[in-house]
């Protein structure tokens, strides 16, 4: 008997990509998608179940299945339908809690495989150069999808102590980004203008979509010789590039915005539809943020395909032509840095 699998957020494009990808595999004999909302994007020979995870129904479907790996991919940021951020946050956390309860209960679950982000480092001034897994953040995440990351991975961690015969694998994604990206950043990108915090250049890195399939293949299935799977994983491309950086990749002019006035800039910004430019993500975009990927390839034994920048120039080329071409936009930047150089001699 091979594996059966239950992944959540099927109706996304990334969870119906990664069903129809380990559903290639030799080691997996079933596998079931759950979603509150029927997929638009094919799921290949995969069962489907139309079920919220906020409800204690998914109890019953890990039994009828019998499932034994669990990957939770509803964890996100922005919405599927109406509902907007509430119900983002009600998935999040109320359905962590009830698919960790139902796993708990379950005699035949082995493996649980989440889906989590760096986000729960938060971004301040004083921040290391380098987040590691272990390391603490200076200032926890005060709300948006930040804090949603930090309680979902609470419950996951009192779930691994209560369940300790369950292997846990936490994989904490950078900024996901690809020809469909779906994420608060990715909406912010594709601006025909990027408001930016006047003074700061924050350091940013990203993992591709591509990459993100390979990686969960990895920890839903048993560990090759000499790796572990079992444990909370970075996972980021190498490299980081600056938010000026990706202005000029994009050909988006960029707008600085003083700090005082940027609280009122992401409320406008999410009447334009960028659903979760909270106070997170404007400090993302004020201090940036690095993790090390040492356990990543050490432990998980797992090598990106993409850098930084490549997954970025495959984003950017998905969005087309900004309202500037790149040269210019760098032309431009390069000329007011050589006046501002002049000007302080």
């Amino acid at each position: 008997m091979g594996k059966v699998v239950l992944v959540t957020g099927v109706a996304r494009q990334l969870g119906s990509r990664l069903v129809r990808r380990i559903l290639r595999d030799s080691e997996v004999d079933r596998v079931v998608g759950v979603d509150a909302v029927t997929p638009e994007h094919s799921l290949g020979g995969a069962d489907f179940v139309r079920a919220d995870i906020r409800q204690p129904a998914i109890a019953r479907v890990l039994a009828e299945h019998s499932v034994d790996t669990v990957v939770h991919m509803d964890v996100t940021g922005t919405p599927l339908g109406a509902g907007g951020r509430t119900a983002v946050k009600e998935t999040n956390v109320i359905g962590t809690m009830q698919l960790l309860g139902a796993c708990q209960k379950s005699p035949t679950v082995e493996r649980l495989v989440v889906k989590s982000s760096t986000s729960v480092y938060g971004s301040a001034p004083r921040d290391p150069a380098v987040f590691t897994e272990t390391t603490p953040p200076k200032s926890l995440p005060s709300g948006g999808f930040a804090k949603d990351a930090v309680e979902v991975e609470g419950y996951v961690r009192g779930f691994a102590r209560r369940r300790p015969d369950v292997a846990v694998c936490v994989l904490r994604f950078a900024n996901i980004l690809g020809p469909a990206a779906d994420s608060p950043l990715a909406e912010y990108l594709s601006l025909p203008v990027l408001p930016t915090v006047f003074g700061y250049d924050p350091r940013l890195q990203f993992v591709h979509e591509d990459d993100v399939i390979d990686v969960l293949r990895i920890a839903l299935h048993e560990p090759r010789r000499g790796t572990l799977n079992s444990g909370t994983f970075n996972i980021a491309g190498d490299g980081v590039l600056l938010l000026s950086q990706c202005s000029r990749r994009l050909g988006r002019p960029t707008v600085p915005v003083l700090l005082p006035a940027v609280t009122w800039v992401g409320s406008a910004l999410r009447t334009l539809g960028v659903t979760d430019f909270s106070p997170e993500q404007i400090r993302l975009l004020t201090h940036g943020r690095v993790v090390s990927t040492d356990q990543m390839r050490e432990t998980l034994g797992f090598v990106p395909t993409y850098t930084t920048a490549e997954a970025f120039t495959d984003f950017a080329l998905s969005r087309g032509a900004g309202l500037l071409p790149p040269e210019a936009v760098a032309d431009a930047v390069d000329q007011f840095a050589t006046l501002v150089s002049k000007e302080r001699i």
